[in-house]
């Protein structure tokens, strides 16, 4: 029987088929004849020469059947290379995807780690290490105020004592310029005790509304006779901005002293301190804020990375005769403005303090 042609896939086959076919009445044509030569009709003998046709038709249908069967085998051939193919394709495609989604996967958790989990747990370190700081703060400060206390009161026992004295010395005197000595001693003793309660139990600030440059402007005018001496210039950068800030004056002014004296002992002199207010965003009580920072920015010398880790720790001070209070109760002031105070320095090229207020 004939291959269907449905069954046929590539043009060879289905024009060997049709030579097949063609062919095929031949050899049927000459098989009839053959068969009218041997009947019962004709005569016994029939010589070879008359089954040629046959033969050669014979010959011409099986070199056909097997030219069909070669090239059917050579259309399943590549179909099964197209197959094998196909199918190693998909495999690569399914592994690629898989991998994808493993990579995919990865970056997912990479990215939930980066955006969600690390600063999260960044700021739970930072939380802790200012709770613990906090803590550490408020013990110091009721022993700080206690000791203070407790100073406090021999003192202005002495310092009474030595005025009733000294109404007895003549001026000129050993003896009255011992006293002079004492009663400076006892004047920075108190001067300390002052400092070390208000570190402990700083004030609440009374605030009011200013603008953003008022209190650089008045320290400005305070300041700028005293530090012409060493021949430092305090300047005030001419950049207006359109801001209003709710401070305790007073406060904020002894925050800005603070921070311009601390800038003139690291120039030393012949030097320049700038004072300027910009508006910024930053993060205050976790959550983005406008704010105003009030910067003071010296060509000193900058400060050294050991200084820098106990900046504002209390009772550490580089400076002969310092406390070491100055800028953790500077610290403490511009919290209680819901601020921060922040730094910027380095060695041999000065260094810039900035205290960060909400904007009114």
């Amino acid at each position: 029987d004939a291959l269907p042609i449905s069954k046929l896939t590539t043009d060879e086959e289905k024009l060997i088929l049709d030579l097949i076919n063609t062919n095929y009445d031949y050899y049927m044509a000459a098989a009839q004849d053959i068969q009218a030569r041997v009947g019962p009709s004709t005569r016994s003998g029939t010589r070879l020469a008359e089954f040629a046709n046959f033969e050669k038709q014979s010959q011409r249908i099986l070199k056909l059947g097997s030219r069909l069967a070669k090239a059917h085998l050579e259309s399943m051939d590549s179909f099964l290379a197209s197959s094998k193919k196909s199918l190693t394709f998909l495999r690569v495609v399914a592994l690629a995807s898989l991998t994808l989604l493993v990579l995919a996967g990865g970056g997912l958790a990479v990215f939930v780690y980066g955006e969600l989990i690390g600063p999260l747990r960044v700021k739970l370190v930072e939380s802790q290490a200012l709770a613990e700081r906090q803590e550490k703060l408020a013990s110091l400060g009721m022993l700080a105020a206690g000791v203070a206390h407790e100073i406090r009161n021999p003192l202005t026992a002495i310092k009474a004592w030595l005025f009733i004295q000294q109404k007895h010395l003549k001026r000129g005197t050993p003896e009255y310029t011992d006293a002079e000595v004492i009663s400076n001693e006892i004047s920075r003793l108190e001067n300390l005790v002052k400092d070390v309660l208000l570190f402990a139990r700083p004030s609440d600030p009374h605030l009011s509304t200013a603008p953003a440059d008022e209190p650089l402007r008045q320290v400005q005018t305070l300041l700028q006779p005293q530090l012409a001496k060493n021949n430092i210039r305090l300047r005030l950068a001419e950049e207006p901005v359109p801001a209003q800030i709710r401070i305790d004056p007073q406060q904020i002014q002894q925050v800005l002293i603070n921070l311009i004296q601390n800038a003139a002992d690291s120039i030393g002199g012949n030097g320049e301190i700038t004072l300027r207010a910009r508006l910024d965003t930053k993060r205050l009580a976790e959550r983005a804020t406008e704010v105003v920072i009030l910067e003071v920015t010296d060509s000193g010398k900058g400060m050294p990375p050991d200084v820098q880790k106990r900046l504002f720790d209390p009772f550490f001070t580089t400076k002969e005769g310092g406390t070491g209070l100055g800028l953790a109760i500077a610290s403490r002031i511009v919290e209680k403005h819901g601020g921060a105070l922040q730094y910027q320095t380095q060695v041999n090229h000065g260094t810039t303090f900035g205290i960060v207020l909400p904007r009114a």
